[in-house]
């Protein structure tokens, strides 16, 4: 993961299901907001399990690029089998991966099975992947001083968000702030992580007065004295401004306009429904009275009813 290629490629697929979550959450409530419900993945109309398929492909390849492709020698352990130190941030970003592939395979599982407790379970998975990313970045074995160290403890920030909203999510389903929020906090992830991967190894990019050193088999930028190192960590913190403010606006942009694309849809079935209880009322009643008239049937009449009778007799000729 220490290169370019290694936080472009993980940041675009965390964007990509964060942007995919916003809009499932957005176009859910949009179209019945009195009775939404999140859910912690969504399904697609041919594929099912096409979201968590993605997750746990995505998640494979990772691994295999830290512990056996990107290695000189095509596995990550010594010759006397212990871990250098050069490797230990390859066994932490697998042990993430594995994690999130953990997730996504239990949660086709209770998909299947469809346990009374799936919805917390599979939160409780995701929260489990999000804690794990979040201490084995803070843990991080690379620099936490430099410039990388910066980006990494910024990244912290969405991580943490998204672990918050995750766990919250067990017991209030059925808000669509907290949904919104953590779909936001994912793609922002994505977001983040492709900035510093461009921004940590693209030479052109490196702030002034910094220059990348090879240090423990991958590259780090290092700077020329303190002032240098505390300008690039601002301008470090001033990018990560700007990338929440925008990711904000496309958020907003898009919830009001998913607003107008899937108005709210009106029950109409409810006023039929009830419309067909008064006519079944109705008909019940004229039932009732037509009982009451049959049962009369038979009975004496008395003198005051024989005299309405033949009134009634007089007027009709």
């Amino acid at each position: 993961m220490g290169t370019l290629i290694g936080h472009v490629a993980p940041g675009f697929g965390f964007f990509i299901i964060g942007l995919w979550h916003l809009f499932n959450n957005i176009k859910l409530h949009s179209i019945n907001p009195k009775f939404y419900t999140s859910s912690p993945w969504f399904p697609t109309s041919r594929i099912k399990y096409m979201e968590l398929y993605l997750i746990m492909a995505s998640c494979t390849m990772s691994i295999a690029m830290e512990l056996f492709i990107g290695p000189d020698r095509h596995q990550p352990l010594d010759s006397d089998g212990s871990i250098p130190s050069n490797h230990l941030h390859n066994f932490e970003h697998s042990n993430i991966s594995l994690t999130f592939f953990t997730y996504a395979f239990f949660s086709i599982i209770l998909d299947k099975f469809a346990p009374p407790a799936q919805y917390g379970l599979t939160n409780f998975l995701g929260a489990v992947a999000f804690g794990q990313q979040l201490l084995l970045f803070h843990l991080h074995s690379t620099d936490h001083m430099g410039v990388e160290g910066q980006y990494h403890w910024l990244l912290q920030i969405a991580i943490f968000i998204s672990l918050s909203t995750t766990v919250l999510g067990i017991n209030y389903p059925k808000s669509f702030l907290n949904s919104y929020v953590r779909s936001i906090s994912i793609m922002f992830q994505g977001v983040w992580l492709m900035v510093m991967g461009f921004m940590l190894w693209t030479p052109s990019l490196i702030p002034n007065d910094c220059f990348m050193n090879l240090e423990e088999g991958h590259k780090v930028v290092r700077c020329h004295g303190d002032e240098a190192l505390e300008r690039a960590k601002s301008l470090v913190n001033i990018q990560f401004s700007w990338y929440v403010i925008g990711v904000i606006i496309f958020s907003m942009i898009l919830y009001l306009f998913m607003i107008k694309l899937y108005p709210e849809k009106i029950e109409y079935q409810t006023l039929t429904k009830f419309v067909m209880q008064d006519e079944e009322n109705d008909d019940d009643d004229d039932i009732e009275a037509q009982k009451k008239d049959n049962s009369r049937i038979g009975e004496p009449m008395s003198f005051l009813q024989i005299g309405k009778s033949f009134a009634h007799m007089d007027i009709e000729r």
